[in-house]
């Protein structure tokens, strides 16, 4: 029995968060539908052009790694203010980048520099109080999915209009205006712990050996996150080259792939009523279906059921991360950060994968086999959960 705390996030803040989360996550993605068009121009060959994303969420997965343990011994607004400059500084990078070497060192630099958004969420919890904290999280994470869902039409937009070099300059103006909102508003956060910088990377890595559920729920994320990046990363492929879809439609494509954002807010209620396990199965089964659904709709042509596939692969993604982060930031609050760090680094490190194992299955096999890996992935998925994971929830 949990005793109530107060609840110090008001709507406005969380909202804020949450818009702050979409704008700085946004980075990863905008260049996923845009690989057709920055390859040729920075001197990519099609082969290695699923690396633009790649290296992209690699640098992220090294930020989660050295830059988000240090949550839980650093003032936590700070650590989101230097880091939001960092990844400005190089969306400029990108834009004005003039060969591969140059883009794919800017790319990383973004990518590193744009995990204030992996701070801010058990921020949010921090401030959230525990009968509320699966709402918070599920608020605070609708907006990184509806930003990262936005990213697509958004670059894709963009692109149509001014190039592909004006998406990362919008960005980088994106991202000042809401860092300097953040430094005005957020509040500040002085962590109890006490640790050196070493003492507390060996620690975040540590927990995975404490903790059962961080390791069953970092398992579950990253495959299904590796589902998410081949599907978004082969599917705008089968767009332009089996429907014949210019940009603009690409975009709207992704636009009503938005619609999985709307997920968070149900996930977010379904924790805080315990219903754990039940999420998390109905998640694991949705992907799978997702897929070989997929896999039909577009060898019928159908391209509004191929988007219905989208909306409910990116809700599946969505009902598990959320379920997931309940769980683990209720192992040890005052590790959250650390926590979180490890949670997410094995995720994007696994996940940063299916950028690459979609361009090279759609290459080689078509939609058909980039689907049926997809659903492969969640009959392990299922496979894992029934194995190790269907006790009735708590």
């Amino acid at each position: 029995m949990h005793t109530p705390q107060q609840h110090q996030l008001s709507p406005a803040l969380t909202l804020l968060m949450a818009v702050g989360c979409g704008v700085m996550v946004a980075n990863l993605y905008y260049a996923q539908t845009l690989i057709e068009m920055i390859a040729p121009d920075v001197g990519l060959s099609p082969a290695v052009a699923g690396g633009i994303v790649t290296l992209t969420q690699l640098g992220y997965g090294l930020g989660l790694a050295l830059i988000v343990p240090l949550s839980d011994i650093v003032e936590n607004k700070r650590l989101v203010i230097v880091a939001t400059v960092g990844a400005v500084l190089g969306s400029i990078g990108v834009a004005a980048a003039g060969n591969a070497g140059l883009f794919l060192l800017a790319s990383l630099i973004v990518g590193t520099c744009s995990v204030g958004v992996q701070v801010l969420i058990p921020f949010a919890a921090h401030l959230s109080s525990h009968e509320r904290q699966g709402r918070t999280i599920g608020m605070v994470m609708s907006g990184l999915l509806t930003g990262i869902m936005l990213a697509r039409p958004v670059a894709g937009f963009i692109a149509a209009v001014a190039g592909w070099r004006a998406v990362f300059v919008v960005s980088a103006i994106a991202m000042a205006a809401i860092g300097a909102v953040l430094a005005a508003k957020l509040p500040q956060r002085r962590p109890a712990v006490r640790m050196s910088y070493g003492a507390i990377l060996a620690s975040s890595f540590g927990t995975f050996g404490r903790y059962r559920q961080l390791r069953l729920r970092t398992a579950y994320q990253s495959l299904l996150f590796l589902a998410f990046n081949l599907f978004w990363t082969a599917a705008p492929l089968t767009l332009y080259r089996e429907f014949g879809a210019s940009h603009a439609e690409v975009a709207l494509f992704a636009l009503a792939g938005a619609g999985g954002a709307l997920a968070a807010p149900i996930a977010g209620h379904l924790a805080d009523q315990g219903k754990l396990k039940a999420t998390t199965f109905a998640a694991l089964l949705l992907l799978t279906l997702s897929f070989l659904a997929a896999d039909l709709v577009v060898a019928a042509g159908s391209v509004i059921a191929f988007a219905v596939t989208a909306v409910l692969i990116d809700a599946a993604v969505q009902l598990n991360q959320i379920t997931g982060q309940r769980i683990i930031f209720g192992l040890a609050p005052e590790a959250r950060g650390r926590i979180n760090a490890a949670y997410m680094t094995v995720m994007f490190l696994i996940g940063a994968m299916g950028s690459l194992i979609g361009s090279a299955s759609y290459e080689r096999g078509g939609w058909g086999l980039s689907a049926l890996i997809g659903a492969g992935i969640g009959a392990v998925l299922l496979a894992l959960f029934l194995t190790f994971d269907r006790r009735a929830d708590a």
